[in-house]
């Protein structure tokens, strides 16, 4: 006769023997060890890794890796890539070659939990970076770590997807994060610390739609090793991306800019916290026709927020809502041609409203530079601490500029000075008559008695 109990026992663990045990969280796949791909091996294991993607591509399995270290080279990643590890303890390290990690015509990318150690060892230019993806239709780079990378940590290139939750550091040829043409990238809740040139870029060689969203990052510590003026050192630097959003981020530390906009419109730029940038903190520059600069607390730089160039059509913005403080004049370069010490500057075709600017080392606002002034309106802003509370242009062939209904106080040289590029030649125009300049309505400031 047979027992019962025994019978369910002995069933129930013949069923369990049975049963694929789940990968690292994951069910399903292939495990790379069962497939010779092991962590330790003192020897390049990149063919071999690339032919297992390759067999697993063709029937849509992901592909698991052990944790320990995995020495690869020349791995480039087939149409359909499912590659996960264990977060911060499955390693892949480059031992040298043409590239490291490359991808170009996927449909699907999707790298979970791996480390990417470049080894500082360099890469073909074709390469540029550890990994590389090309117009891949979907792309997901999730909980990864690149680190020393000759060239740039990431290159996402031409594709659709999302890169987040992963840490980039120490790039020491380019930068962090390249974002290049893309179809609608999301980069977001990354850290990318301590790069020699760059943090996260969003670039097109053609100016076109981009749409790329960067937000909820941490980028610190970047460099400008190649020098420049502004090309280099910014924590995160668009450009000719049109549609482009850059929101909540966290950008500390940048030898230029923390956020560097250049000949984008329609670009949103709100609520980041921008602190210790070497020259000027939020930049929207050049060719641009909408710019939505809200939000932001810019704390320690030698600019604040500039929005310019109404000479190669820079036009069109909204700046509200800043909190701007501890603007100083100390540039990482030689410049007697440019004004710094600045909290905003601005010069077409915008309305600065509701900012707070303190401690500015000489102007809070510039408005205008030269004849380049058109449509101005600047109302009920509070400027404090600050040698001259408003720069306003009174160069033959401005336009309209109105200041109105703003809080002006301890303002050492006057509250509105009318300039000549950088000479002063009025008196304090928020205390005096303004009939010799009928483009400039100055009027109800409250000033300091």
């Amino acid at each position: 006769m047979i027992d019962r109990r025994r019978f369910l026992t002995g069933m129930g663990a013949s069923l369990a023997a049975t049963v694929t045990t789940p990968a690292f969280g994951f069910t399903g796949g292939w495990r790379a060890a069962d497939h010779g791909v092991r962590p330790g091996v003192a020897e390049d294991q990149g063919r071999r890794l690339q032919r297992l993607l390759e067999r697993a591509s063709l029937e849509n399995q992901p592909v698991f890796l052990e944790p320990g270290q995995y020495l690869v080279s020349n791995v480039t990643l087939p149409q359909n890539t499912r590659l996960y590890g264990v977060k911060g303890a499955t390693k892949l390290e480059f031992l040298g070659g043409d590239h490291f990690l490359y991808c170009e015509n996927a449909n699907t990318v999707d790298l979970q939990g791996l480390v990417f150690d470049g080894r500082l060892r360099p890469v073909k230019e074709y390469a540029d970076g550890n990994l590389r993806v090309s117009n891949a239709q979907s792309v997901s780079i999730e909980n990864c770590h690149s680190t020393n990378a000759s060239a740039y940590g990431l290159i996402i290139e031409g594709s659709d997807g999302r890169v987040t939750n992963n840490k980039v550091d120490n790039a020491l040829g380019y930068g962090g994060i390249m974002s290049m043409a893309n179809k609608g990238l999301t980069i977001s809740n990354n850290t990318v610390q301590d790069c020699a040139n760059a943090g996260i870029l969003a670039y097109r060689w053609e100016r076109a739609e981009d749409n790329t969203i960067i937000t909820n990052n941490r980028v610190r510590r970047i460099a400008a090793i190649k020098g420049g003026t502004g090309q280099y050192g910014n924590g995160i630097n668009s450009y000719q991306c049109d549609g482009i959003m850059i929101t909540d981020n966290h950008v500390s530390d940048c030898a230029f800019s923390t956020i560097r906009s250049n000949s984008c419109s329609n670009i949103q730029i709100t609520n980041n916290t921008c602190l210790r940038a070497g020259e000027t903190s939020v930049y929207s520059e050049f060719a641009f026709q909408g710019a939505n600069i809200t939000g932001n607390i810019v704390d320690g730089a030698a600019r604040g927020i500039s929005i310019a160039n109404l000479d190669h059509g820079g036009r069109l913005s909204i700046c509200a809502n800043n909190i701007v403080r501890n603007i100083h004049e100390n540039v990482p370069y030689a410049d007697e041609q440019h004004v710094f010490g600045t909290g905003i500057l601005a010069e077409a075709d915008i309305a600065i409203t509701g900012n707070v600017v303190e401690n500015a080392s000489r102007f809070g606002m510039l408005l205008g530079w030269g004849p380049y002034l058109q449509n101005v309106v600047a109302s009920n802003n509070v400027v404090r601490k600050t040698k001259t509370g408003f720069y306003v242009s009174v160069v033959e062939g401005i336009g309209t500029a109105s200041i109105t209904d703003n809080v002006i106080s301890e303002a050492s040289r006057g509250a509105v000075i009318g300039h000549r590029w950088q000479e002063a030649v009025t008196e304090d125009l928020a205390r005096s008559s303004t009939k010799k300049f009928p483009s400039l309505q100055i009027d109800r400031n409250k000033l300091d008695s």
